[in-house]
Parts: C-alpha cells; structure tokens; sequence
C-alpha cells in the first residue's frame, strides 16, 4: 500500500509547466505551418490527448490513490462531455465568418491558453466560496438540475450576427472586413485593425466562460479538491480542441446527444444536493459511490450515441428529384 504524497505548490508549477511544453511543441514544430486538420491527424491528436488523461489517472494511484484516481477520470469525463455543445458553437462561429479550415487550429491553441486562465480562475474562486459557505454546494447543485431540465426542453439558438460582445469590440476597436493569413492584427485604412481571426477568438473565450459556468459547478459533484479539479478540466480542454475537427462536420448527426447531455447535468445535479462533500448531514442524504457516478456518466453519454447511430441508420434516404438536379 502507497502513502499519500501531499500536493505541493511544485506539483501545480510542474503540471502546468508540461501542459506549456505540449502546446508549445504542438503550435511551434507539429502545426507550424497553416493546414487544414483532416479527421485522421485529429483521430490521432485525440488519442494522444486522452492517452495522457489516463496515464494521469493511473500516475495518481500509487500518489493519491484509488479514489483520487477515480475522481479524476470522473471529472475529466462529465468536463469533456459538457464540452460537446462548445464544439457545436465553435463550428457555427467560424462558419459565420467564413474561417478557412487551415486557420481554425491557431484560433483554437489560443482560445485554449484563455480558457485554461479563465477555469483556473473560476475553480479558485469556486473552491474559496466552497470552504467559507458550505451550503453553496446546494445552490450549485440546484443550477446544475436547473440547466439539465432546460437544455432537455428549450432550444438553443446560436446567432453570431447578434452576439453583444462582437458588436461591443466593434465599436471599441476597428475590425478589418478580411483576413491578413493568421495574424490577429494588421493595417487597414492607414490605421492599426483587427482582423476578422481576432474577433473570432474573442467570441470563442467568451462561449467558453458561458458553458464553464455550466461544466465547472458540475465538477464540484465529484471532487472539491483543487487540484483533482483543475487537472480534468485541463485535459478536457486540451482534448476538446482535436475533438472539434473530429466533430464539427458530424456532430449533427448526434441526435440524442444534448438529451444525454441533459441527463448527465440532471443527474449531476441531482447528487450534489443529495450527497455534497464536506457538509454535515442535513436533511436526506444518499452516499453515491464514485465508480457509480463514472460508469452512471458513461453509460448515459455511451446510450445517447448508440441511439443517435442506430436512429441515423434507419433514417430513409433523400431522394433527390431530377428537377433539383438540374
């Protein structure tokens, strides 16, 4: 049996410092130059990604333990399935702007270091609210519930033209109408401009902070350890970016998918208020192993799939008349 090693300010400095050098070697030697990223190099980069969440979780045995190490794959599942509606928007923003495929990686690696600040920042804080008003675990998990039930029965709608932020940097800064190759900024009308590739990195930060409002409080479900929770969401994250251009131009045909991912944030929901950590018992509470919640999670997520495939397989094809042909 191992003994626990105490997490040190090192272990953050020295995770934080591989993820740098990752992302660093993937921007500066894998994706130096401009291509479109076809569905096997992003096949690939998923695999790479999700294989370094697991030998994460299997280095966190022998150092925290079995539970840690579960907590972690939890966590690192729900964050990654909640990101799923991301890619969605993701797709929709870049398809508004008519982003080539071989510029979308850059926005992507950049958009990722803004959301890795804006998560840490959000667990932080989360985190100290937790530790100083323990009851806010039930407020959590009251907006978690809440936002399963609505997503399940209200539409969401993406509209980029109406998005607040983009006209707010509009009138803030000068925008030029085309792109300058990958560059954020360029010259236009004799003066210092944006370029189209930079408002679209705003817009990409921004959706991030409104679904981690939804996928961070979940996380709290599983674990209030910072560091348990900050390394999901990293992997989440990394992972989420190669993800998209597996997805993007199929995620549509996941029908079932926003309803499991209801499901998962219902029943994410419903366990924080009945089983929070850290609280004195206080009214009805009902002890929900981690191992249930990660085989609960996967299996909703692994049905919403299979059913979204199979409904897919019996759909009948288009039939495409002669007139439309011509």
């Amino acid at each position: 049996m191992f003994a626990v090693v105490g997490i040190a300010w090192w272990h953050w400095a020295v995770f934080i410092a591989c993820v740098l050098v990752f992302l660093a070697l993937d921007l500066g030697v894998f994706h130096r130059r401009a291509h479109a990223v076809g569905s096997r190099e992003a096949l690939v980069w998923t695999g790479i990604w999700a294989g370094l969440a697991l030998c994460f979780a299997a280095a966190l045995v022998p150092w925290r333990g079995e539970k840690e190490s579960l907590e972690f794959l939890t966590g690192y599942l729900i964050e990654l399935s909640l990101s799923m509606d991301n890619v969605f928007v993701i797709a929709l923003i870049f398809a508004y702007f008519n982003i080539p495929s071989q510029h979308q990686h850059r926005v992507l690696f950049w958009g990722i270091l803004g959301a890795l600040a804006m998560r840490g920042l959000m667990i932080g804080v989360g985190v100290a609210l937790i530790h100083l008003v323990h009851w806010l675990l039930y407020v959590m998990g009251a907006f978690v519930l809440y936002t399963g039930v609505k997503m399940m029965f209200v539409a969401t709608t993406i509209r980029p033209e109406d998005n607040r932020i983009q006209r707010l940097v509009r009138q803030l800064y000068p925008v030029s109408p085309t792109l300058d190759g990958q560059k954020f900024t360029t010259q236009w009308q004799g003066r210092r401009a944006l370029t189209p590739l930079a408002l679209v990195l705003v817009m990409v930060e921004t959706s991030d902070i409104v679904f981690a409002a939804d996928s961070v409080p979940a996380i709290f479900a599983v674990t209030t350890k910072p560091f348990i929770i900050f390394t999901s969401n990293v992997f989440a994250i990394l992972g989420l970016r190669s993800l998209y251009f597996v997805l993007a131009n199929a995620l549509r045909q996941f029908r079932y998918l926003k309803t499991g991912l209801s499901l998962v944030l219902v029943f994410i929901g419903c366990k924080m208020l009945l089983d929070p950590h850290d609280l004195p018992p206080r009214g009805i509470q009902v002890d929900i192993p981690d191992s249930a919640s990660f085989l609960v999670v996967g299996g909703i997520l692994l049905a919403s799939l299979i059913a979204s495939v199979l409904a897919a397989r019996r759909r009948p094809p288009t039939v495409t008349k002669a007139s439309d042909r011509q």
